[in-house]
């Protein structure tokens, strides 16, 4: 880690010292030895409060178990302190639910993690039985540094209406704005561990949970630049990323800034806006067999792009970048280098190419991606983000780094020479292009699809 942030951390810790009145009107979640205004659900692994510590005991053959508050709570700032087994994961449900007409009663919602794992992403931000990671810690290695393994650690949780921001031992760790949930009760959580024997009565343990509901813009703490905000509400952009440069690369209403592939304007058919979301159609499978694939009016050189994008069963397409028309002429697509979007588990193509280099967020048909994703299945959103800056190109899925690469070398051109893209000369060694979206006959929606350039675009 730089000095500089060494440094800023210091600071904040002195900030957050400085900060933590004693006359703040904390509530304390916990009274005594009683779990009085807690209930538990799904599982039955072991609570119990002991000498103000709740202990929370593995069983196994037991689902997930949840401690939860009888009562809800919408705006708030939480703390605790909680020492888990180095070989158990846990985590805090907050603003979360349990209805029967959900998965017969299991609880979702959004939850803080504790992970005492080499991942390391100790508040960060998971929903529970619905969408999976919303804020990982693959951005933050001060964050990841923070958590010390077989000692307590301190966690601060502040949701203040769409924002949900999270420290751990005085360092900032996660900073989302979503606004799924406005309410929920709060949830400690002893996860699964099978079926083993050997992991029979495994500990997490919290202690001095505590809760301010009232005047909050009073207590908040400072939440630093470089904790990179993330927001998930679709087709709008936080006044941070407006700072941050961010622009909207599709308005969620229009077809202004897109245009038909090798075509003037957007096409007629194959593509539909509904409900702020933008669609290709079914069409049989069959790549640009219906409207076509559709691309930016302006290119991009380096950029960050950001977008959700949600498959349907079996479904394949792709986000194509740095892209050149004309060279398929006719054909309503165009050439350029591809993050795939795939359903790996349903569609034949996942076992083509070279060593996986057709499956979801891969660069297609050159550099494979990892077999372990972080994806949620077909029906579900998954967020899609790249990078390019010169010749240095990311693929990143649900905030986890799937490939890296670098362009205009020897290695990349070898590998063009062994792919379907040998034909072209230069295939990806350009300096600018389109974004594209692909139309490869199957439904696919888009929606949230963002940009940040840190170069002046030509055109």
């Amino acid at each position: 880690m730089r000095n500089r942030e060494l440094k800023l951390i210091a600071i904040l810790l002195l900030f957050c010292s400085i900060n933590t009145n004693a006359q703040e009107p904390w509530t304390s979640l916990i009274r005594g030895n009683s779990l009085r205004g807690w209930k538990q659900l799904n599982g039955t692994a072991k609570y119990e409060v002991k000498d103000g510590q709740v202990i929370g005991r593995t069983v196994p053959g037991s689902p997930n178990s949840f401690l939860c508050t009888v009562k809800e709570y919408g705006d708030f700032i939480l703390e605790f302190d909680v020492w888990v087994d180095p070989s158990l994961n846990s985590g805090v449900q907050i603003r979360s639910h349990s209805f029967q007409e959900y998965q017969n009663g299991r609880v979702h919602g959004y939850q803080i993690e504790i992970d005492p794992s080499e991942r390391a992403w100790s508040a960060g931000i998971y929903d529970e039985a619905r969408r999976a990671w919303l804020y990982t810690l693959e951005e933050n290695p001060a964050a990841q540094k923070a958590f010390r393994q077989n000692q307590w650690n301190r966690y601060r949780i502040e949701a203040i209406g769409h924002s949900i921001r999270t420290w751990i031992n005085g360092v900032p760790a996660a900073n989302l704005t979503d606004d799924l949930d406005a309410r929920g009760f709060i949830a400690l959580q002893v996860h699964s561990v099978g079926n083993d024997p050997s992991k029979a009565n495994l500990e997490v343990k919290w202690r001095d949970i505590r809760i301010l509901t009232t005047d909050l813009d009073k207590y908040q703490w400072f939440i630093p630049g470089w904790v990179k905000e993330i927001s998930t509400i679709p087709n709008t952009l936080t006044r941070a990323e407006m700072r941050e440069g961010w622009q909207l690369l599709w308005d969620g209403q229009s077809t202004s800034g897109w245009r038909g592939a090798d075509q003037n304007k957007f096409p007629q058919k194959g593509w539909e806006i509904i409900n702020r979301t933008l669609t290709v159609n079914e069409s049989g499978g069959a790549e640009s067999s219906h409207g076509g694939d559709i691309i930016t009016v302006k290119k991009y050189a380096d950029f960050e792009l950001s977008l959700d994008f949600r498959l349907t069963k079996g479904a394949n397409s792709g986000i194509k970048y740095l892209v050149i028309e004309g060279l398929n002429q006719g054909s309503g697509s165009a050439i350029g280098l591809e993050y795939q979007l795939l359903d790996d588990d349903n569609h034949p193509d996942a076992n083509q190419g070279v060593g996986g280099n057709r499956k979801l967020a891969s660069l297609y048909d050159l550099i494979p991606a990892p077999a372990n994703k972080p994806v949620n299945p077909p029906s579900q959103w998954n967020n899609a983000r790249l990078v390019v800056s010169g010749n240095h190109v990311e693929h990143w899925l649900n905030g986890v780094k799937m490939v890296e690469y670098d362009r205009n070398n020897q290695l990349f051109n070898a590998l063009v020479q062994k792919s379907k893209y040998f034909v072209y000369p230069g295939f990806g060694n350009a300096t600018e292009g389109h974004i594209l979206l692909q139309d490869h006959g199957n439904r696919v929606s888009f929606r949230n699809i963002k940009i940040k350039t840190t170069t002046k675009n030509s055109k």
